[in-house]
């Protein structure tokens, strides 16, 4: 037997277009949407249960396009370092799955993990009904060459240089599962001072890593920093560049010429994080500190004119460090509203319809429109005049994926038609 629709009424729809909400009604049937009703319009009222809104805004569920979910650090628990072992990390990802989840995040592009394969069997996982989680894109670990890194997050996989190397990398984690493979094209300032403006590959081990993502079907995705590091990135097919934090003119015309094909994520999150740490006395964030002063004047500059170039550019803030928590992601929005100069509509576009263009369903994920998926969030309050209030699990009333309720609302046992 079929489970009977569901219909949400008495809600305002944020389609996820960027328009402002509207009066209306939506229709789910199985995993997706079968019909959208406004200006005072029903849905069909068939063998369906309505869920009365009671004046919510009812939206697309988020994207998450910067996600460590191997990253240990949640809102719910605090862990000091950044390694931990086998088997609790595996379980702290199965929390962080849920986690994102629970705050309305219904899908998450991996930005890297620190084990080769647990973001592989975690979406196994998430995907069959076992754990609770968003739609994930699954990485391996990040891929960096041999370096005097002064933090190392995770014991991982040594990796060798040479462009047969790096190819013979991008191949191996098509074969172990992972759908996006990262690297760090340029070092980290926040880490080691000036590390941000090095490169850390050859052009020829780029463009190697390249050609096998085409040839294996894999997505590549970018830390780069340097101006240097974007434009290799570019030129190398990269799906995602995170941060591009000193592009030039030249990057910028790059940037601009792909964005048919790629997304830039600036990663507001973990500067606005950094500078508002308050470390024990024992830690030294000075310099972290006066680093991110350097990036977020530079990313104010940056965000506006990528998108005077219609560069698709998605919120993701490089959630799970100490001082920067898994859950706290929803944040993002509000730091876009306040740094980027984004309205909350502008920004959630970017989180939901932008998002679903991430993840690779662009025609199916993240839009409240017939015949997409139905991930859903029921909001108490309108996200599109104060964005902020999304930073409150507690104002999500209802979480669906796919269909099904992650969290029901307390109308659920409302009538049936």
């Amino acid at each position: 037997m079929t489970s009977p629709a569901l219909i949400f009424t008495q809600v305002r729809i944020f389609d996820g277009s960027g328009s402002a909400p509207f009066a209306g009604e939506v229709r789910i049937e199985g995993q997706r949407i079968t019909a959208v009703a406004r200006d005072g319009a029903q849905v069909p009222r068939d063998r369906a249960r309505v869920i009365d809104g009671r004046g919510g805004v009812l939206m697309p569920g988020l994207t998450e396009a910067h996600a460590h979910l191997t990253w240990p650090s949640s809102v719910e628990k605090f862990v000091p370092g950044m390694w931990l072992p086998p088997e609790q990390l595996a379980l702290t990802a199965a929390r962080n799955a849920r986690i994102l989840l629970d705050h309305g995040f219904t899908s998450a592009y991996s930005a890297g993990a620190l084990s080769k394969q647990l973001e592989v069997f975690l979406k196994e996982q998430i995907d069959s009904g076992g754990l609770p989680g968003p739609r994930l894109i699954a990485s391996s670990v990040e891929r960096e060459p041999p370096n005097d890194g002064v933090l190392d997050p995770g014991q991982v996989d040594a990796h060798g240089r040479g462009p047969a190397s790096v190819a013979a990398f991008v191949a191996d984690c098509k074969t172990i599962g992972a759908k996006a493979v990262k690297f760090l094209i340029s070092g980290e300032s926040a880490l080691k001072p000036g590390a941000s403006h090095e490169l850390l590959y050859t052009e020829e081990e780029l463009m190697a890593a390249g050609q096998a993502a085409r040839e294996h079907d894999v997505w590549l995705t970018g830390h780069a920093h340097a101006a240097e590091a974007v434009r290799l990135g570019v030129k190398a097919g990269f799906r995602v560049l995170y941060h591009c934090t000193y592009a030039d003119e030249a990057a910028l015309d790059l940037l601009e010429s792909a964005k048919d094909r790629l997304f830039v994520a600036p990663s507001i999150g973990i500067v606005q994080a950094t500078l508002d740490a308050t470390p024990p006395p024992h830690i030294d964030m000075t310099h972290m500190k006066a680093d991110a002063a350097l990036v977020l004047a530079a990313q104010k500059r940056l965000v506006p004119a990528l998108r005077r170039r219609g560069v698709r550019l998605l919120p993701g803030g490089d959630y799970g460090f100490p001082f920067n928590p898994n859950g706290r992601n929803a944040r993002d929005l509000a730091l876009w509203v306040e740094h980027f100069g984004y309205t909350p509509a502008e920004a959630l576009h970017a989180a939901t319809a932008l998002g679903g263009e991430l993840m690779g369903q662009g025609e199916e994920l993240g839009q409240v429109r017939e015949g997409f998926l139905a991930d859903l969030l029921l909001v108490d309050g309108d996200p599109t005049v104060d964005v902020s209030i999304l930073q409150d699990r507690h104002r999500l009333r209802a979480i669906m994926k796919d269909g099904r309720f992650h969290k029901a609302p307390a109308t659920l046992d409302a009538s049936w038609s």
